[in-house]
């Protein structure tokens, strides 16, 4: 991770990035204080707890009082939270069908095969929701 100081200021997306591979290595819910000494960048206690505020705020945190103070967690691991950005960005487009069609031809074949695989067994959620969409 990069070291503090005025100078070296980081775009906020990759300080939220770090906030929650934190949280996500911790695997317990951790304090604002905490985070900041784990993030180890020289940045203000007040800092990581305006991320994890916002980030709570968002619903990507979830936060309990155990103590005089709050304590977060995510609610979701690295690959369900970009899962939801993917679907909540497909839920703005009109023509999803045209979307999910570019996003496809778009894959690399090792990925194209993956979601092949997903949709095809038969024990896999992808599968038993495609089942019920065509109303098998």
């Amino acid at each position: 991770m990069l070291g503090g100081g005025r100078n070296a200021r980081r775009p906020h997306g990759e300080l939220v990035a770090d906030v929650l591979a934190v949280l996500w290595a911790a695997g317990e819910p951790l304090t604002a204080q905490q985070v900041k000494e784990t993030l180890n960048q020289g940045l203000a206690r007040t800092t990581v707890a305006t991320i994890l505020t916002r980030l709570h705020e968002k619903g990507t945190l979830v936060r309990t009082r155990p103590g005089r103070s709050f304590a977060y967690a995510p609610v979701e691991d690295a690959a369900g939270l970009a899962a939801g950005r993917m679907r909540r960005e497909l839920e703005k487009e009109p023509e999803r069908d045209l979307v999910l069609k570019r996003f496809v031809s778009s894959l690399s074949e090792a990925d194209e095969d993956v979601l092949r695989r997903l949709l095809l067994d038969p024990g896999s959620e992808l599968a038993s929701k495609a089942r019920t969409m065509d109303g098998a």
